[in-house]
């Protein structure tokens, strides 16, 4: 399916140089970066998240010296993670004394008024309890029977990276890879954002997998489990006390006084959370960038740059896919009806719009990166910066190769999958999380 491009040529107004380029995408100027970031950086919806990125920031651009010097990143345990460590323990900790402070109140309170707070603190233990996480059950799940081919490449690419492969494979509607543990026995998953996969060459999706698998060989500290439950629960605490930070003018009065009431909760859990980042982030970057280093021994420097790439335009991706769900919300109920057989096409107007983006565009996200220190979440380092580092060091031929003839195999195995996760855009629209 092809797409249609919307050649420009103008003097740009600001220095007089010859611009052109496809008004589908931002007109920019190279020579003095006239609207190279139209839309200025995003503000984050809260203050701790804007914090987080920002001290995010601050440790990628220190260690990125570290990275184009071919310094030694290999993962350690040292001081910071040990004292990140006991405060992890301390959080869980908290949560014991207030499980047990709810039960001793229904205990020895019970039938009187001591009945409430015991049921409270009982409720808020409950959660903040740590807990494995478990396989969503709102997304379709591989096992290797279902896909024996996807699982081979993940084997293969798993023992290029030095570690095993995953038990599970989660497709879902993000643009968006990740691996985490679930279940008690600590038994490993690939989240994998069908958008995402559909984005990228053969080759990157093997840089894709070396990257997510390499987060295991490498050591990442915040894969640990005490560590990432105590963060799951720091969160849940800092969402309960964060004040309104848009108050409904007709409760302003109450506002007020709940939001100073919590106030001091909310920045000692913000305090406690902030250091727990800054104890671990360096660690966190440095696995960022080892995997990054995975990802070109396994996919090549060549795709694991292509990689980098990808992410800086996902905007442009979800533009199609809300474009895709809104067309068939205006077509009204036989849109929706028309939704299996409209599945494919939307992923053939993804990769062709995707393989139309021009190279100036690239370039230009790539300057609004520097400018904004665009980073995939608040914990993962500028993604300019992991792509500097990746072309400073040395180019990489692929460990892995995925020819024609596998990726077709790999295709097929997902085909039923990748109807069903454009059917759910098309009903309800893509998902921007994570």
């Amino acid at each position: 399916m092809s797409v249609g491009t919307q050649q420009t040529t103008r003097p740009c107004p600001r220095c007089g140089a010859g611009i052109g380029g496809d008004e589908r995408f931002t007109v920019w100027c190279a020579a003095c970066d006239w609207n190279v970031d139209p839309a200025g950086p995003r503000k984050e919806p809260r203050r701790l998240e804007r914090m987080r990125r920002e001290l995010a920031r601050r440790h990628g651009e220190k260690l990125h010296a570290d990275v184009v010097s071919g310094g030694d990143l290999r993962a350690r345990r040292d001081a910071s993670a040990l004292l990140a460590l006991v405060i992890a323990l301390a959080v869980h900790g908290l949560t014991a004394v207030v499980a047990a402070g709810g039960i001793w109140c229904l205990v020895h309170g019970w039938g009187g008024w001591l009945m409430l707070p015991g049921l409270l603190l009982s409720l808020l233990a409950w959660i903040l309890r740590p807990r494995p996480a478990k396989l969503p059950d709102n997304a379709p799940v591989l096992y290797r029977a279902d896909a024996p081919a996807l699982f081979a490449l993940i084997d293969e690419v798993a023992a290029a990276a030095g570690t095993r492969g995953v038990d599970a494979v989660v497709i879902d509607d993000l643009l968006n890879a990740s691996v985490h543990t679930y279940g008690v026995r600590g038994r490993r998953m690939l989240m994998l954002g069908m958008p995402y996969w559909e984005i990228l060459t053969p080759q990157q999706r093997v840089a894709l997998l070396g990257h997510e698998l390499g987060h295991y060989s490498n050591g990442d500290v915040r894969h640990h489990t005490v560590l990432g439950s105590a963060y799951a629960s720091l969160i849940t605490w800092a969402y309960c006390f964060a004040p309104d930070e848009d108050p409904d003018p007709a409760d302003a009065a109450l506002q007020l006084l709940s939001s100073l009431l919590l106030l001091g909760p909310y920045w000692l859990v913000t305090g406690v959370l902030l250091l727990l980042d800054r104890l671990t982030l360096r660690a966190a970057q440095r696995a960022e960038y080892l995997a990054d280093r995975m990802s070109a021994h396994v996919g090549s420097t060549e795709a694991a740059v292509g990689l980098t790439d990808r992410m800086l335009v996902t905007d442009s991706a979800e533009g199609v896919l809300v474009r895709e769900a809104n067309r068939a919300a205006l077509t009204g109920p036989s849109g929706y009806r028309g939704a299996e057989d409209r599945a494919d096409e939307l992923w053939e107007r993804l990769t062709a719009h995707m393989a139309s983006v021009p190279d100036s565009e690239y370039e230009r996200q790539r300057r609004v990166a520097a400018l904004r220190g665009h980073s995939v979440d608040a914990t993962h380092p500028p993604t300019h910066l992991r792509r500097v580092g990746l072309l400073a060091g040395e180019r990489l031929p692929a460990a892995v190769v995925v020819e024609a003839d596998r990726a077709d195999r790999i295709a097929a195995e997902l085909a039923e999958v990748r109807r069903l996760v454009g059917r759910r855009i098309i009903r309800d629209g893509p998902s921007f999380e994570g």
